[in-house]
Order: structure tokens, then C-alpha cells, then sequence
């Protein structure tokens, strides 16, 4: 893809203000993100918003194997036109460039697997605590270095919850919060490392709008390299979960809302052991198979080092083919840390 192409799909301030974006995404407010409106040409945005896959057509759900509030389909190309452009867009050198201009990070590099992105969409009651993401590509073992949302919603008031919450750290009692709200053809840029804390909390509708779902397209970039400063051993998402709100006081009469919250925030650290008993288990499962592999002789260790390489193979082949069908990934599992690992910083 050529640069007109480029400017075609983007609304043409981007590149022609790119320096003033640089100068906010370096400002580190509570870390380095830049918010950019019209972000997509209009007729580009309105077009996905119109192929946005249905609630159902996704992976509705959550972490914790059951029926949640939120649709995801990481593979976006199989939607049609304007998707497939994006797509394009998304791996073209000169956006790439671009990209790397306003954020200051070289050498880019395009997902195709569209590992943990893609289309999102949450309804009511979904909530996001704060975290810092995986910080290596599953198979690529790639830096994540930026995630890149751009929101479609038409109407949303911070007033609903979901609005984008950057941490300075949420297990200070000193956090300091940026909110950014996800409005139409809204695009935020913001830094992946040890110390980018960042979620939403939970949509509560107003009566009249409850058929709204927030509604965005996850990009996230990576890099072969990174500065030594910002390096930390792997590590899948990290989770805080968020503290009891202030207005649970002594000599409060709790109200049905009330209620409500306190049996998420009761119900919410078992969900993460649950997910690091799941996480323990497979690795437990993996260590085992490796364990008969390395006792089973040539022939053995054999079949063991062969499937990694047959299942990058396959996974591969899917990406090449398209629209063709996605290759299974396991997504790294989730723990929960009340710390964000700084390694150097």
C-alpha cells in the first residue's frame, strides 16, 4: 500500500499534525498515550461501524470460561470491504511509519494473527479492572510495544462507566486517573510496558439507552527490540482488582446497587485463582508431556520438538489463506499481582 492509499483511509490531519501527536504521546500523563479525534476518513469509520459483526458472531466468553458481557473476533478481514482495507492499512510500511513517528518507536511490526485484538464489543454491566497486558507475542515472541484502539460509538458519556481509564498505579492510594472517552471514530494510542495500567469500569446504562454496547477495534504492535530499561521476563496480563469504593462507610445503609457492587468485588479475586489454577494446571500438563518425551528415548523427544514446528506451520498456512479459518492459539493465561513488575525504570 501506497502513501495516497494511506491518506485515503486516514483522515488527512493525522500525518499532517503527526509532530503535535508526538509531542502529547511523549508527555507521560499518567504514562505515554496520545487521543486522536477523526482518526479514520468519516466514510471509512461509518462503513466499519455498519460491518461490525453481530454480539453472537464473536467470542462472547470471558476469562473465566463462561457466558460474559463481551464479544471479541480477533480476525477482522473476513467482515467485508472496509475491513479488509483496514487490514491492509494496518500493514502497510508508510501507516507503520507514521505510527512510529508520533510515537517515537521504531521497526513497527503488524500482528496477522490479531492475538488478543481485533473487533470488541461490551454491554451492560462489563467492567474491565486496571492491568498491563502480556508483553510478548505468543508464538512471534515479539515486544508488545503499543495498543491502538479506535472507538465507534456515536454516544457515550463518562458518566456510564467504560470510559478508557489510564493508571498512574492502581494499587496506590495516590492513583492518578486519565479518562478517555470512547466516542465515535475516537483513536487512542497509548505505550505497552510494566507500568501502562489501564481498564474501565462497569457500564451502567441509563433507562432509555440500555440497547448501547461499547463498541471499538483492538490493533496492538510490536517490535523485535525494545530498551533495555523497559525489559521484564515474560509474563501473561496482570490484573489489579479495583479497591472498595468510599462511599461504603461506617453507618451506611446499603442500598441494591450497593449490594450489587460488593458481590462483584467479592466474587472477582476467586475468579482470578480460578484462572491461575487453570494456568498452573496446563503448565503442569506441558511439563508432564515433556517429562515422557525426554524418557521415551530419540524417538520421543523427536515427536516432541517436531510439534511445535508443525504447528507454527499450520498456523501460518491460516494467516497466508485470509479469511480461511483462524488457527487455534491458547492465549496466555491471566494471573493477578497487586505490583507492576519494573525491571530498570
Amino acid at each position: 500500500m501506497n502513501d495516497a492509499n494511506t491518506t485515503t483511509l486516514l483522515d488527512p490531519h493525522v500525518a499532517t499534525h503527526a509532530g503535535e501527536y508526538a509531542q502529547a504521546f511523549a508527555r507521560q500523563c499518567p504514562f505515554r498515550h496520545v487521543v486522536i479525534d477523526n482518526f479514520l476518513a468519516a466514510d471509512v469509520a461509518a462503513k466499519l461501524l455498519v460491518d461490525f459483526p453481530p454480539f453472537e458472531r464473536g467470542n462472547a466468553r470471558n476469562e473465566a470460561g463462561e457466558l460474559g458481557g463481551k464479544s471479541t473476533v480477533e480476525r477482522i478481514r473476513q467482515f467485508g470491504t472496509p475491513y479488509a482495507a483496514l487490514d491492509d492499512l494496518l500493514q502497510s510500511r508508510p501507516f507503520l511509519d507514521l505510527v512510529s513517528h508520533i510515537t517515537g518507536i521504531p521497526d513497527l511490526l503488524y500482528d496477522p494473527y490479531y492475538f488478543g485484538g481485533g473487533t470488541h464489543e461490551n454491554r451492560e454491566g462489563q467492567d474491565l479492572d486496571p492491568h498491563i497486558d502480556f508483553n510478548r507475542h505468543p508464538i512471534e515472541n515479539w515486544h508488545r510495544r503499543l495498543n491502538l484502539i479506535v472507538y465507534l460509538n456515536h454516544e457515550w458519556s463518562d458518566a456510564w462507566g467504560g470510559s478508557l481509564e489510564l493508571h498512574s498505579d492502581p494499587s496506590s492510594p495516590d492513583d492518578r486517573v486519565h479518562r478517555v472517552t470512547p466516542l465515535f471514530n475516537r483513536c487512542v494510542i497509548f505505550e505497552t510496558t510494566e507500568w501502562s495500567w489501564h481498564g474501565f469500569s462497569r457500564i451502567s446504562l441509563p433507562p432509555g439507552r440500555e440497547q448501547l454496547t461499547r463498541k471499538s477495534i483492538a490493533l496492538y504492535f510490536y517490535t523485535r527490540e525494545r530498551p533495555a530499561d523497559e525489559l521484564a521476563d515474560t509474563h501473561s496480563t496482570i490484573y489489579v482488582d479495583r479497591p472498595l469504593p468510599d462511599r461504603f462507610r461506617v453507618g451506611r445503609t446499603l442500598s441494591e446497587a450497593d449490594i450489587e457492587k460488593l458481590r462483584v468485588l467479592i466474587a472477582r479475586p476467586d475468579q482470578h485463582n480460578q484462572r491461575l489454577c487453570r494456568d498452573i494446571t496446563d503448565l503442569t500438563g506441558k511439563l508432564e508431556t515433556t517429562r515422557t518425551a525426554l524418557h521415551g528415548g530419540w524417538p520421543g523427544r523427536l515427536r516432541y520438538f517436531a510439534a511445535p514446528a508443525r504447528a507454527a506451520a499450520q498456523a501460518d498456512s491460516a494467516v497466508n489463506a485470509g479469511a480461511g479459518s483462524k488457527p487455534r492459539v491458547d492465549h496466555p493465561g491471566s494471573c493477578s499481582r497487586r505490583r507492576p513488575l519494573r525491571t530498570g525504570r
